[in-house]
């Protein structure tokens, strides 16, 4: 657990049935996998680092899927501390 904490302490710091919070997290991890993804995409068309960039943004889609799973795990208690 403390594994997951260290690279996702945002999901981990909201309080049980805590809305607004909560909320708030899923909007942020959301709208970056949309910016960041998008981004990645284009930069993504460039012959040399297509391949980079394409799994960095896998790797981003990735992180922020897990971030969003994770809230949720602890906003509905399935993660105690």
């Amino acid at each position: 657990m403390d594994f997951l904490k260290k690279f996702w302490p945002q999901p981990f710091s909201l309080k049980q049935k805590e809305v607004k919070p909560f909320v708030i997290l899923i909007i942020i991890y959301a709208v970056a996998d949309i910016i960041l993804g998008t981004v990645s995409g284009l930069l993504s068309a460039i012959p040399v680092l297509g391949l980079i960039f394409s799994i960095v943004g896998s790797l981003i889609g990735l992180y922020c899927t897990a971030g969003i799973v994770f809230s949720i795990l602890k906003f509905v208690g399935v993660f105690k501390d």
